[in-house]
């Protein structure tokens, strides 16, 4: 079992920093390389750079939540996140489709769906 994570290619978890502005302020933000790749997915799909999507997501979860403890942790868990809502069925695979095309009730639904049933360990066996 180990293999298949050990096998992976180094340079997926080596860390990198970037500069990204938040309301003007420059911020750095060191994330793996492999989250870094993932942001890209996610930004390029409703046409964004991974500077603006950061953005993006900083101002609404400031907006929702107030402050913000951890912005690096709560990027990696985007990642997560639309990794396993893709593989819910919730992001549709399809790059073209934009995310903020979606209907987010539904795709929340998808993830309430898969905790409670565990459908998303049947997938996978």
């Amino acid at each position: 079992m180990c293999q298949v994570f050990i096998g992976a290619d180094p340079v997926l978890y080596e860390s990198r920093v970037r500069s990204v502005r938040l309301h003007g302020v420059a911020t750095s933000i060191r994330l793996e390389n492999l989250f870094w790749d993932v942001l890209d997915d996610i930004a390029r799909r409703d046409g964004m750079s991974v500077p603006q999507l950061c953005t993006k997501l900083h101002d609404e979860l400031e907006a929702e939540r107030g402050s913000i403890d951890n912005f690096a942790s709560f990027l990696r868990v985007c990642c997560g996140r639309y990794l396993a809502l893709q593989l819910s069925g919730g992001i549709p695979q399809d790059m073209s489709i934009p995310i903020s095309s979606l209907n987010a009730r539904r795709v929340l639904a998808t993830e309430y769906r898969v905790h409670k049933h565990g459908d998303l360990g049947q997938r996978a066996a």
